[in-house]
C-alpha cells in the first residue's frame, strides 16, 4: 500500500514537473520568435526617435514615453485606492451582507471584458467629465481596470497576517491605525506589491481601453499635459500588423515594438520584485 502511494505520488509530481516545464518552454519559445524576428530593428535609434515614412522606419520613442506615462498614471490612481479598500474591507468592515456584496461586485468587475471598461472611460472621463482623449481619462480607465486585482490582493494579503500582531500591537497600546501603520502594512507589503506587479503587467499590455480614451494613430511628438493624447506600444504595434500603409515594411518594427513591449515590463517586474524583495528583507531583520 505504501508503494503504491508513493507511486501515484510520484506520478503526480511528474505530471506537475511537465506541465510546469511545458509553460516555461512556451515562454521561451515566444519569446525566442520576438528576439529572432525583432533584434533585426533593434537598435538606438529605433528606441530614441519617432516614427518616420509612414511609420515603415524610425523608432518608437513617442510610444514609449507614452506607455509609461500611462502606466504611472493608471498605479497612481488604483494602488493608492485599491491598498486603502483593501485595508477597509479586511481592517475595518464588519464581515456583513454589506462586506460580501462589495466582494462579489470586485471580483465581477475584474470578469469584466476590457473594451467594456474603454468604453466605459470615453463615456464618463472623455465625454462627460470633458477630458477628451487624454492621458487623464487614458491613466483613470486603466486604473479601474486594475483596480480589483490590487483590492483582492492587498485583502488576502492583511487576512494572512495573525491576528496576534495585531492583538499584541493593542495590548502595548497602540490604536487600530497604528498598528495598521506599524505592524499590519509593513509585514503585508511584500505581498501587495504582487497586485502591483500584476496591474504594471495587464496595463501595459491593454489596447482597448486607449483605443477610446487616449492612443493616438500617429502621434511623433512627446506629451506636455496631462490632457494630451498619446501613442503607446500596444495600439503602434496593433496599427503596425493591421493598418498600417505598407505592412509588409512596417512588420519588422512590429516585431521590434513586441519585444521592446515585453522588456519594458520585464524590467518593471524586476524592478518591483527588488522592492519587494528589499521591504521583505528589512522586515526580517
Amino acid at each position: 500500500m505504501k508503494n503504491l502511494k508513493q507511486q501515484k505520488q510520484a506520478a503526480v509530481f511528474w505530471i506537475l514537473r511537465i506541465m510546469t516545464w511545458l509553460v516555461v518552454g512556451i515562454l521561451f519559445w515566444i519569446l525566442g520568435f520576438l528576439l529572432v524576428k525583432g533584434m533585426g530593428v533593434l537598435s538606438w535609434e529605433f528606441i530614441t526617435t519617432a516614427p518616420k515614412n509612414e511609420m515603415t522606419s524610425g523608432g518608437i520613442f513617442p510610444a514609449i514615453v507614452g506607455t509609461l506615462c500611462l502606466v504611472t498614471g493608471s498605479m497612481l490612481v488604483a494602488f493608492p485606492i485599491g491598498v486603502m479598500s483593501g485595508i477597509y474591507l479586511n481592517e475595518y468592515a464588519r464581515n456583513g451582507w454589506t462586506v460580501r456584496f462589495i466582494r462579489i461586485m470586485t471580483n465581477n468587475l475584474s470578469s469584466i471584458p476590457s473594451i467594456v471598461f474603454g468604453l466605459f472611460g470615453m463615456a464618463l472621463f472623455v465625454n462627460t467629465l470633458g477630458f477628451g482623449d487624454s492621458i487623464l481619462a487614458g491613466s483613470l480607465t486603466l486604473g479601474l481596470l486594475v483596480l480589483p486585482i490590487v483590492i483582492r490582493t492587498t485583502e488576502e494579503s492583511l487576512k494572512a497576517i495573525p491576528d496576534t500582531f495585531r492583538n499584541g500591537s493593542r495590548a502595548l497600546g497602540a490604536s487600530q491605525l497604528q498598528t495598521i501603520y506599524k505592524v499590519v502594512l509593513p509585514i503585508a507589503f511584500p505581498n501587495i506589491m504582487t497586485g502591483l506587479i500584476l496591474s504594471i503587467g495587464r496595463v501595459s499590455g491593454e489596447t482597448a481601453p486607449i483605443l477610446f480614451t487616449v492612443a493616438a494613430y500617429f502621434l511623433p511628438k512627446l506629451p506636455t499635459s496631462i490632457f494630451d493624447q498619446v501613442m503607446a506600444l500596444p495600439y503602434h504595434l496593433y496599427v503596425l500588423a493591421t493598418s498600417g500603409t505598407d505592412l509588409e515594411a512596417a512588420r519588422p518594427m512590429a516585431y521590434g515594438t513586441a519585444l521592446v513591449l515585453i522588456l519594458i515590463v520585464l524590467l518593471m517586474n524586476i524592478i518591483a520584485g527588488i522592492i519587494r524583495s528589499l521591504t521583505s528583507k528589512d522586515y526580517v531583520k
